[in-house]
Protein backbone atom coordinates (compact mmCIF):
# COMPACT_ATOMS: atom_id res chain seq x y z
CA UNK A 1 0.00 0.00 0.00
CA UNK A 2 1.32 3.45 -0.84
CA UNK A 3 1.88 6.04 1.89
CA UNK A 4 -0.83 8.35 0.58
CA UNK A 5 -3.38 5.56 0.74
CA UNK A 6 -2.34 4.73 4.30
CA UNK A 7 -2.82 8.37 5.37
CA UNK A 8 -6.18 8.52 3.62
CA UNK A 9 -7.36 5.30 5.28
CA UNK A 10 -6.14 6.53 8.68
CA UNK A 11 -8.03 9.80 8.20
CA UNK A 12 -11.19 7.92 7.26
CA UNK A 13 -10.75 5.61 10.24
CA UNK A 14 -10.53 8.55 12.67
CA UNK A 15 -12.59 11.53 11.47
CA UNK A 16 -11.96 13.47 14.70
CA UNK A 17 -8.22 13.55 14.08
CA UNK A 18 -8.87 14.50 10.47
CA UNK A 19 -10.98 17.45 11.61
CA UNK A 20 -8.50 18.55 14.28
CA UNK A 21 -4.87 17.52 13.73
CA UNK A 22 -3.83 18.65 17.23
CA UNK A 23 -6.31 16.30 18.89
CA UNK A 24 -3.70 13.58 19.57
CA UNK A 25 -1.45 16.18 21.26
CA UNK A 26 -4.33 17.51 23.35
CA UNK A 27 -5.16 13.95 24.43
CA UNK A 28 -1.51 13.26 25.24
CA UNK A 29 -0.56 16.45 27.06
CA UNK A 30 -3.76 17.88 28.49
CA UNK A 31 -5.42 14.87 30.05
CA UNK A 32 -6.55 15.41 33.64
CA UNK A 33 -3.25 15.16 35.56
CA UNK A 34 -0.60 15.14 32.86
CA UNK A 35 0.05 18.87 32.74
CA UNK A 36 0.32 19.37 36.53
CA UNK A 37 2.71 16.40 36.84
CA UNK A 38 4.93 17.64 34.03
CA UNK A 39 4.81 21.18 35.43
CA UNK A 40 5.94 20.02 38.89
CA UNK A 41 8.74 17.86 37.48
CA UNK A 42 9.91 20.70 35.21
CA UNK A 43 10.02 23.19 38.08
CA UNK A 44 11.24 20.95 40.92
CA UNK A 45 13.49 18.49 39.10
CA UNK A 46 13.84 14.82 39.96
CA UNK A 47 11.41 13.75 42.67
CA UNK A 48 10.43 10.64 44.54
CA UNK A 49 6.79 9.54 44.39
CA UNK A 50 5.87 10.99 47.81
CA UNK A 51 7.62 14.28 47.07
CA UNK A 52 5.72 14.55 43.79
CA UNK A 53 2.45 13.78 45.53
CA UNK A 54 3.12 16.51 48.13
CA UNK A 55 3.22 19.02 45.28
CA UNK A 56 -0.12 17.66 43.96
CA UNK A 57 -2.10 17.05 47.16
CA UNK A 58 -5.47 16.43 45.49
CA UNK A 59 -4.30 13.54 43.29
CA UNK A 60 -4.77 10.04 44.70
CA UNK A 61 -1.78 7.68 44.83
CA UNK A 62 -3.56 5.32 42.43
CA UNK A 63 -4.15 8.03 39.83
CA UNK A 64 -0.63 9.41 40.24
CA UNK A 65 0.78 5.93 39.65
CA UNK A 66 -1.38 5.47 36.54
CA UNK A 67 -0.46 8.86 35.09
CA UNK A 68 3.26 8.37 35.78
CA UNK A 69 3.17 5.00 34.02
CA UNK A 70 1.44 6.54 31.02
CA UNK A 71 3.87 9.46 30.93
CA UNK A 72 6.79 7.03 31.11
CA UNK A 73 5.24 4.97 28.30
CA UNK A 74 4.79 8.14 26.22
CA UNK A 75 8.43 9.08 26.78
CA UNK A 76 7.65 12.28 28.70
CA UNK A 77 8.88 11.08 32.10
CA UNK A 78 11.89 9.02 33.11
CA UNK A 79 11.54 6.58 36.00
CA UNK A 80 14.78 5.63 37.73
CA UNK A 81 14.82 2.63 40.05
CA UNK A 82 17.66 2.47 42.59
CA UNK A 83 18.26 -1.05 43.89
CA UNK A 84 18.91 -0.07 47.48
CA UNK A 85 17.45 -1.05 50.80
CA UNK A 86 14.84 0.29 50.92
CA UNK A 87 14.38 0.58 47.15
CA UNK A 88 14.15 4.13 45.81
CA UNK A 89 12.32 5.31 42.69
CA UNK A 90 12.66 8.78 41.24
CA UNK A 91 10.81 10.54 38.43
CA UNK A 92 12.00 13.34 36.21
CA UNK A 93 10.82 15.02 33.06
CA UNK A 94 12.53 13.65 29.96
CA UNK A 95 14.11 15.62 27.14
CA UNK A 96 10.98 14.98 25.11
CA UNK A 97 8.87 16.26 28.00
CA UNK A 98 11.02 19.40 28.20
CA UNK A 99 10.17 20.20 24.59
CA UNK A 100 6.67 21.02 25.88
CA UNK A 101 8.00 23.97 27.93
CA UNK A 102 7.49 26.53 25.12
CA UNK A 103 3.92 25.27 24.71
CA UNK A 104 3.24 25.63 28.45
CA UNK A 105 4.87 29.08 28.43
CA UNK A 106 2.69 30.17 25.50
CA UNK A 107 -0.45 28.94 27.25
CA UNK A 108 0.59 30.73 30.45
CA UNK A 109 1.14 33.95 28.49
CA UNK A 110 -2.22 33.54 26.75
CA UNK A 111 -4.01 32.92 30.04
CA UNK A 112 -2.46 35.98 31.69
CA UNK A 113 -3.40 38.15 28.69
CA UNK A 114 -6.87 36.77 27.99
CA UNK A 115 -8.46 35.08 31.02
CA UNK A 116 -9.73 38.42 32.36
CA UNK A 117 -11.61 38.85 29.05
CA UNK A 118 -12.98 35.31 29.36
CA UNK A 119 -14.19 36.08 32.89
CA UNK A 120 -15.82 39.31 31.69
CA UNK A 121 -17.52 37.47 28.81
CA UNK A 122 -18.86 34.85 31.22
CA UNK A 123 -20.24 37.51 33.56
CA UNK A 124 -21.91 39.29 30.64
CA UNK A 125 -23.36 36.02 29.33
CA UNK A 126 -24.68 35.00 32.76
CA UNK A 127 -26.21 38.45 33.33
CA UNK A 128 -27.91 38.36 29.91
CA UNK A 129 -29.26 34.87 30.62
CA UNK A 130 -30.58 35.94 34.01
CA UNK A 131 -32.26 38.96 32.39
CA UNK A 132 -33.83 36.74 29.70
CA UNK A 133 -35.11 34.29 32.31
CA UNK A 134 -36.51 37.10 34.46
CA UNK A 135 -38.23 38.62 31.42
CA UNK A 136 -39.64 35.22 30.38
CA UNK A 137 -41.02 34.63 33.89
CA UNK A 138 -42.40 38.02 34.30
Amino acid sequence: MIAGQERKEAAVADPVEQACPINPVVDLVFSRWTTPILWVLEHHGRLRFNELQRHLPTITPKVLTQRLRQLERDGLVIRTYHAEIPPRVEYEISGLGRTLSPLFRAITDWSEAHLPAVSAARRAYDAAREAEEAWAEG
